[in-house]
């Protein structure tokens, strides 16, 4: 096989309707859009119009709160920490931060997080000093358990708001 000869599977894609090019075509004259009204016409944007009834989403109660300023971390694991560790993608003696746990693809970078949060699923089996935004109370003593160090950069909640 060559480069040339790659051709579809039959069928694979549909063959192009040339529409609006005369009534012996079969799609002459309007196009297959029917004769007037807003659907024939451009720029139809009819989504969520029930014909005049009340829309579902104006019938539906609104319900809930969304926090805009709440803040979101991405989520680090204990299991996922000491994995990393063990496989040589993080460094064993030395201390880790966000950027590390970064460039070892532990934590994903989007613009969404404002940091990383130790949580402690899993456990850890070796001494680790790790630099986070956040840690849960159970993450911290079972890496103090294991004869490490968890530095928390960001201020708790509690601390914040008073």
């Amino acid at each position: 096989m060559k480069l040339n000869e790659i051709r579809d599977n039959e069928g694979a894609r549909p063959k192009f309707k040339r529409i609006g090019r005369g009534i012996g075509s079969g799609k002459g004259k309007t196009g297959g859009r029917g004769v007037k009204g807003q659907k024939a016409r451009t720029g139809v944007s009819i989504n969520g119009f029930e014909g005049g009834q009340l829309p579902i989403y104006r019938r539906v109660p609104k319900r809930g709160f969304v926090n805009v300023f709440r803040k979101e971390y991405a989520v680090l694991n204990l299991g996922a920490l000491d994995a990393a560790i063990e496989s040589g993608r993080l460094p064993a003696g030395q201390s880790v931060d966000e950027a590390a746990l970064k460039a070892a693809g532990l934590v994903r970078s989007s613009s969404k997080f404002v940091g990383v949060r130790l949580l402690a699923k899993g456990e850890i089996k070796r001494a680790v000093a790790i630099t986070v935004s956040g840690a849960s109370a159970a993450a911290i003593a079972a890496v103090q358990a294991a004869g490490g160090s968890v530095t928390v950069t960001a201020a708790p909640a509690e601390a914040a708001s008073e």
